[in-house]
């Protein structure tokens, strides 16, 4: 649901850092966050001695649809009103589940996102269910052993059994990455203070390819470019009705929605603003809960390289949806699929000693860093040319264009440390290719093989609205969601 809100406190965080007076800011943001003990403290203070890939930074981000604050508080019926958020009828479905992917040198992040009715397999014995019923499952199944144990302290039940609810869904998304991943921070957040929170940054820029309303959400927005906040803000990411891809395509406007929030967090009118940094910092602690031992001032300094926005969001790759006697409609997952996904994603090799990577953006190199030489491998004649040509034209060096052995699938081809030049590649050809480590490319090239399956992105699929890129659904073949530009969605 709005997990956007733990990424303000990681966020802001991460860019309080980058002044002199963020320090007195990140001291007392340690003070007064709600915390909870759900990742072992082998892995919270050496995480990273025992990671299976890099080092890296694995976070979990959960949004709950729970109708309390951070510190378990019932909402009043007045905020429940503001914020459409409906009936507290303690429910504690995860309808947002982002693993965020932070490599050691803090200079970027990959938040990966999990659908809510993601059928697969839920730890500790619990069989296949939607993945946003996980944390629900356990926390019930625990209630109930503890009371038919004799404990009769609520208090004790609730914070146990929400405990072991939130350690199922961790290990059952550690579980969906086949080990490539080791979770080793934990934020939830719920309805609490979203309005708070978004009121307090002024609201973030978002942009529709169309109007749209939706009675359960309280959405009611018109097309184009507009900036949202409190109530309207928590419509616009909740809103499923009414939207062609269902989930997905709401999973596509939280993936904007958490650009927008970076980009307005990161920018030099908030960092500057004594008055919304304290705003902000209280919203945070009332809408945040964190996993223990998690030094949210060290953290920031792992993370100064977040300052320009280097964040791009995915979602794993899910079947269409499919109706089960049990779990009603679905979206089936192939978890070997989603392992080799979440591993290319999350492998960051690093780069050659001795030698100067190209300068980068907040999504990438900068095309004219990069030379591009493209094989014609469709079995198609003129296919290297055109395709060369496009990239050209898209600001990327001239290379050669050539033929070469056929191939059914398309392959950007690029040197050690340099998978962040062929991801601007592919995203430039409409994500129509796979990323391939290639020790004989050189330095600073890549090589794009165009295969058999290789189609251009549809100028339909991406286009301009007010200076804004949109992409018109979560199935589209469009570039991937950063935090730099405002991005047009369903």
């Amino acid at each position: 649901m709005v997990t956007w809100r733990s990424l303000i406190a990681l966020v802001s965080a991460a860019v309080l850092v980058v002044s002199w007076y963020g320090w007195t800011y990140l001291r007392d943001i340690n003070e007064g966050i709600a915390t909870t003990d759900v990742i072992p403290s082998s892995i919270a203070e050496q995480g990273a001695a025992r990671k299976p890939l890099d080092g890296a930074i694995d976070i979990l981000l959960v949004g709950v649809d729970s109708r309390t604050d951070a510190q378990g508080k019932p909402l009043s019926d007045e905020v429940l009103a503001l914020l459409n958020g409906g009936v507290a009828d303690g429910t504690l479905n995860t309808d947002t589940m982002i693993l965020v992917h932070i490599p050691q040198d803090g200079t970027r992040a990959v938040a990966i996102s999990f659908p809510r009715d993601a059928y697969v397999e839920i730890a500790d014995g619990f069989g296949k269910h939607k993945l946003n019923s996980a944390m629900l499952r356990q926390k019930t199944e625990t209630s109930e052993r503890l009371r038919a144990e004799g404990v009769v302290d609520e208090a004790r039940i609730e914070r146990e059994s929400t405990q072991a609810g939130r350690r199922t869904l961790i290990k059952t998304i550690e579980g969906l990455t086949g080990g490539a991943v080791t979770v080793d921070r934990y934020a939830e957040v719920n309805l609490a203070s979203f309005y708070e929170v978004t009121q307090a940054i002024g609201g973030v820029e978002v942009c529709l390819n169309a109007a749209t309303r939706d009675s359960d959400s309280g959405a009611d927005f018109p097309a184009g470019r507009q900036t949202i906040a409190g109530a309207a803000a928590l419509s616009f990411v909740r809103q499923r009705g009414g939207l062609t891809g269902g989930d997905l395509d709401r999973i596509v406007r939280q993936q904007v929605f958490i650009g927008a929030l970076a980009r307005k967090v990161l920018s030099t009118g908030t960092l500057t603003d004594f008055g919304k940094l304290d705003e902000l910092v209280t919203a945070v602690k009332r809408s945040v809960v964190l996993s223990e031992r998690w030094n949210i001032t060290e953290f920031a300094e792992q993370m100064q390289g977040l300052v320009s926005g280097n964040i791009q969001f995915r979602t794993i790759p899910v079947g269409d949806p499919t109706d089960t006697w049990g779990d009603g409609n679905v979206l089936p997952v192939n978890p070997a699929e989603v392992r080799q996904f979440i591993k290319g994603l999350a492998d960051d090799p690093p780069p050659e000693s001795g030698s100067a990577a190209p300068t980068t953006t907040s999504s990438g190199p900068l095309p004219a860093d990069v030379t591009v030489r493209v094989v014609n491998s469709s079995g198609l004649a003129g296919k290297a040319a055109e395709v060369l040509e496009s990239l050209v034209g898209k600001g990327f060096r001239r290379g050669d264009a050539t033929s070469g052995d056929y191939l059914d699938s398309t392959v950007v081809r690029h040197p050690a440390g340099e998978r962040a030049s062929a991801d601007r590649v592919i995203s430039a050809l409409g994500g129509n290719a796979a990323a391939v480590e290639d020790d004989s490319v050189p330095r600073g090239h890549v090589q794009v093989y165009v295969g058999a399956d290789f189609a251009p992105a549809d100028a339909s699929d991406i286009a301009s609205v007010g200076g804004a890129t949109t992409i018109p659904s979560a199935s589209s073949s469009a570039p991937p969601i950063t935090a730099q530009g405002v991005v047009c969605v369903n």
